[in-house]
């Protein structure tokens, strides 16, 4: 039996880029597990209150939820093979920037995955990671290089 990679897909929830790195992994059969946060936004911003109970404060209803995605994403990130960091086009993620911080602290490889405008931005989170790609495409191709040694097609 071959190894079971885990690739932890980190960042931006507001487009399909996870549903097009799964999508590339099952057509190229490669042996990976892909794990990341919890992608429904409103159940990451409310699982502390939900679980906790309410807080009238919005500085601790957010610091409920904070700690418990930090227990999720630092476990998963700490299991990680490799980390897929995405910055997309319309908001800022500081989350995804910690995640790449945290990674690199780990000693996990990780993989940038952002558009040519944001180089200039990310130029320290570019130099730290193994690898920037700018499509899901991309970084199925390498994921596919770094597993069983394939080129491109």
């Amino acid at each position: 039996m071959s190894r079971i990679w885990t690739i932890y897909l980190s960042g931006e929830i507001h487009s399909d880029w996870r549903e097009r790195i799964a999508e590339g992994v099952k057509v190229t059969n490669l042996p990976v597990e892909l794990t990341g946060p919890n992608t429904v936004h409103a159940d990451s911003d409310d699982c502390g209150v939900a679980i906790f109970g309410a807080e009238p404060d919005k500085f601790w209803h957010d610091h409920k939820s904070a700690r418990l995605n930090a227990m999720r994403t630092g476990t998963l990130i700490q299991e990680a093979d490799i980390v897929v960091v995405r910055f997309g086009e319309k908001y800022k993620q500081w989350n995804a920037a910690f995640d790449a911080g945290f990674a690199a602290a780990m000693d996990t490889p990780y993989i940038t995955l952002h558009p040519t405008e944001h180089d200039h931005a990310l130029k320290e989170v570019n130099a730290a990671a193994s690898a920037t790609a700018r499509t899901p495409d991309q970084v199925v191709q390498a994921l596919a290089y770094l597993i069983n040694g394939t080129m491109p097609a």
